[in-house]
């Protein structure tokens, strides 16, 4: 029997249904069945989720299932399939997500490469935004690299003999956080970290009944507050004191600050939630922040995070409301200039900033050499009548863009970054912007490889100040027209255009956006005496070498050619010079398209020419086809050649 490689390990409680949608995930793995495991730890379910667990086992060798008391979390379940465990390595994965076909696979490759004790394979969720944690595959990092801590959540794949070393255990019960402490314990022991960034790998599913944990994280019942002590103390134990604001410590205590405890002090929060509910909550996050964050962690904040971490620690409630009304209504814009196909990529200028509810842009104003936050966020908040100086407007700012893949939730992250600078705004006011190019590829997107047939969004992410938006790339195209011309790219056409609501997508092959009535009109202009081939200027030639594709002719199916011209900036039509087709004038359409993109004049089964849509011939060329296609003629020109 093959040594197992990877053990999956999946808590459930009272799962019922989900556990059938998760499983053919799991189970269909291209990793060989006898190289990996399943192990279900049933924690004490009351429902029929028993009965649906042990008919899988009966049904698949390689799937274990083991019980236990229920014990209110998934901590204690985790532990005990730890304890069965036999693979090299140990994967975890709730029982309402699913894996990507080849997730182990990769996954342990991947870490075998690199002789990982971590590997964290790229998410893609239905439930939060993307990570620029998984911009890029790498190799091998330490918790140096601080953006790890974007991603505690358990699904990622431990080396097991690593995890018995250290002795890496969840903890147990009604623990919330429990990933926490156990993810940042491995990150701070492990001596090489790796990224598998370029397949998606965990699907981290939104259950349609919110029944998945993280709706109910929050609940300071279960011991959130002291949990959440718990983790800090974790990694204050296990880092070095100091008081420079980019020191590790303080970067990693960074996350933990911001997400655990400022949430507590900005919106959505504070103004969703009944202030009598919330109050208890300020003064838990304020105590916790004033005892164990050092005040580095604050300095090191960005300019809109330190106002909320300042009225938090003071303890004003009320100007940490009147703060986060006038925050929540920045909005984020986009401006992209003319859209085309460059070197295969469709490309723009894109610029992206911060407007403030009034519509204006969110400015910095400048006194004395030193930068001060706009004044209008200010107003009404206690304690800040003489303004907030901003010491570095650029502190961790930047922008970036993302696709995402309509069908299957993916993200991915086309080439090239975007710069964050200040641009004046007249008065001695200045403005943050990140502007650069958008440069899509559909052909490398995907991780280095072409992206499937589907819909792609285009969205921008942006982090000014502090604030921090997902905005959708719109333009001042009419909605549901072309953005740019299509474009042939790995024989498939990608159409750029404006969605409904007047956001750029590309349709890739077709898949809700058909090819015709947008581009007639060029169609219309192709060249009538071009013989057996067709230009179509309107078509770009995105991807180099020939490519084939089925072209309906009449009730006929045939097979053309669209070839691409040696500079890469046009295509030609060409069919073959012999088609079973009545004598008359086809049209030519493209799969699934509605407007023709030519006609073929046929004779007795030869091809004459192709003309464009709009093109009329004259007597002269009517005359012409009628004489070469009349079967007398043709006759006599027989004889004729035999006659010499």
């Amino acid at each position: 029997m093959p040594r197992l490689k990877v053990s999956v390990i999946v808590p459930v409680y009272n799962t019922g249904q989900y556990v059938d949608e998760c499983a053919p995930s799991l189970l269909g793995q291209s990793l060989p069945a006898d190289e990996y495991e399943v192990i279900y730890v049933d924690d004490g379910s009351t429902d029929d989720t028993l009965d649906r667990l042990e008919k899988l086992a009966a049904g698949h060798p390689n799937v274990q299932v083991h019980t236990r008391p229920n014990s209110g979390w998934p901590g204690a379940p985790r532990n005990l399939g730890m304890e069965h465990a036999r693979g090299e390595y140990v994967q975890f994965v709730d029982h309402d997500d699913k894996l990507g076909t080849e997730a182990l696979e990769r996954l342990y490759e991947h870490a075998k490469r690199n002789g990982a004790d971590v590997v964290i394979g790229k998410m893609s969720s239905t439930m939060v935004r993307p990570r620029r944690l998984f911009r890029h595959t790498v190799d091998a990092c330490t918790i140096e690299n601080d953006e790890l801590m974007q991603s505690l959540s358990p699904h990622k794949m431990f080396r097991r003999a690593f995890v018995e070393e250290h002795g890496l255990r969840f903890p147990e019960g009604p623990w919330i956080l429990e990933d926490l402490a156990f993810v940042t314990a491995a990150y701070l022991k492990a001596e090489r970290i790796s990224i598998l960034a370029d397949y998606p790998c965990y699907y981290w599913m939104k259950r349609d009944d919110g029944g998945n944990n993280t709706r109910h994280r929050f609940n300071p019942r279960h011991g959130f507050w002291s949990n959440c002590r718990t983790v800090v103390r974790g990694i204050k134990d296990g880092t070095t004191p100091s008081d420079d604001i980019d020191a590790l410590q303080n970067r990693l205590l960074h996350r933990l600050y911001h997400v655990e405890v400022l949430s507590r002090a900005r919106e959505p929060e504070i103004l969703r939630e009944d202030p009598a509910e919330q109050l208890p909550r300020f003064e838990a996050a304020r105590e916790l922040a004033l005892e164990e964050f050092p005040p580095a962690v604050r300095e090191g904040l960005p300019a809109v995070s330190r106002v909320r971490a300042g009225l938090l620690e003071s303890g004003d409630f009320d100007g940490a409301r009147a703060f986060a009304e006038h925050v929540r209504a920045v909005k984020a814009r986009t401006e992209i200039g003319p859209l085309r196909w460059e070197d295969g990529r469709l490309a723009a200028d894109i610029t992206l900033d911060l407007l403030r509810g009034d519509g204006e842009p969110l400015v910095l104003v400048e006194r004395n050499g030193t930068w001060w936050l706009d004044p209008e966020l200010l107003d009404g908040v206690p304690g800040a009548d003489d303004g907030y100086e901003v010491r570095d407007p650029f502190r961790l700012a930047y922008a970036e863009i993302v696709v995402k893949d309509r069908d299957r939730e993916d993200w991915w992250y086309p080439e090239g970054d975007l710069e964050v600078r200040l641009r004046p705004a007249g008065d001695g006011r200045s403005r943050l912007v990140a502007s650069g190019r958008l440069r899509i590829d559909p052909e490398r997107l995907a991780g280095g490889g072409p992206l499937g047939r589907g819909v792609y969004d285009v969205w921008a992410f942006v982090q000014l100040l502090g604030i921090d938006r997902m905005v959708r790339v719109t333009g001042q195209g009419t909605p549901s027209t072309p953005a740019a011309g299509p474009a042939l790219t790995g024989g498939r056409l990608a159409l750029p255009y404006w969605t409904a609501g007047g956001q750029l997508a590309l349709d890739l092959d077709q898949r809700l956006r058909r090819f015709g009535p947008d581009t007639a009109g060029a169609a219309a202009a192709n060249d009538a005496r071009a013989g057996r081939s067709l230009p179509l200027p309107y078509v770009t030639a995105a991807s180099g070498g020939r490519v084939r594709v089925k072209a309906a002719v009449s009730a006929l199916t045939v097979t053309a050619e669209l070839v691409p011209s040696t500079d890469g900036t046009a295509v030609r039509l060409r069919l073959p010079a012999r088609l079973a087709l009545p004598a008359g004038r086809h049209p030519v359409t493209f799969p699934k398209a509605d407007a023709p993109v030519a006609y073929a004049v046929v004779s007795d089964g030869a091809l004459l020419r192709l003309e464009g849509p709009a093109y009329v011939a004259g007597p002269g060329r009517r005359l012409l086809d009628t004489v070469v296609g009349d079967p007398r003629v043709r006759r006599v020109r027989r004889r004729l050649g035999r006659s010499r």
